[in-house]
């Protein structure tokens, strides 16, 4: 049986087209389905916004719901000043959400599972939200650091805390993307394992299997929702320093 980590190797799909620093660069199984998911999530949302039909079909109704659940989850949590962070907050999400799913076909590559990808995703947030908030409040954006309305005298206690808070946030943002992405494979690889060694026998593991299926994608969807609504309340501490 084949190691459950095997899926999450990176694999040259070219050979090297250049090299930096005597690392050879090249097209991987990781960066195919990237550019996978931003072709297919970008077509479907061109085709469901092409026709703009008064009765949606079913391409553009689903267009639509993005749309608006994004759009909701921006008002919800970051008001009026966040109208203008739509494009990128709505591409997150996308993308975000294609790349779990993409995943869970039949040979696919799951590239919210590797941590050098998740984090890189969490540290331009929070490089992005960062500096938003030193443009638009500049000096004043540190009282970030300091409760409004908290004693003066527990401020050395405080301070720390709040820093080493802040600054976690792109580990845990990424960390709980790639964890959840990645024990979810894992589990679904060694019960598929199970059902073909017993054969006949692996009807409950393949019940099960089913069952698990339907909870990775589930916790593919809520993964992308989660690390996207965390982004939307980053940026709302940045906007309004509470």
């Amino acid at each position: 049986m084949a190691s459950p980590l095997e899926q999450f190797a990176i694999q040259d799909l070219t050979a090297p087209l250049f090299t930096i620093g005597g690392h050879h660069i090249a097209v991987t199984n990781s960066a195919v389905f990237m550019m996978g998911a931003v072709v297919l999530s970008s077509g479907l949302l061109l085709a469901g916004a092409g026709k703009g039909a008064m009765i949606p079909g079913r391409i553009q109704a689903m267009s639509e719901l993005f749309y608006e659940f994004i759009a909701n989850m921006i008002r919800d949590n970051v008001g009026s000043a966040g109208k203008k962070f739509f494009p990128f907050i709505f591409t997150l999400f996308i993308f975000t959400l294609f790349g779990n799913i993409l995943g869970m076909l039949p040979y696919g590559y799951t590239f919210t599972s590797q941590i050098a990808v998740t984090f890189f995703m969490a540290m331009v947030v929070f490089l992005g939200v960062t500096l938003i908030g030193l443009f638009k409040h500049g000096l004043h954006f540190f009282s970030l650091f300091f409760p409004h309305g908290a004693p003066l005298f527990t401020a050395p206690i405080l301070i720390p805390i709040e820093l080493v808070s802040y600054l976690s946030r792109p580990i845990s943002l990424s960390v709980r993307l790639f964890a959840n992405m990645t024990v979810g494979h894992v589990l679904l690889k060694v019960l598929a394992g199970f059902v073909v060694a017993l054969g006949i026998f692996g009807v409950v593991p393949l019940v099960v299997l089913v069952a698990i299926t339907a909870l990775e994608l589930l916790v593919a969807l809520l993964q992308a929702y989660i690390f996207t609504i965390l982004c939307c309340i980053y940026l709302n501490d940045a906007l309004h320093l509470h």
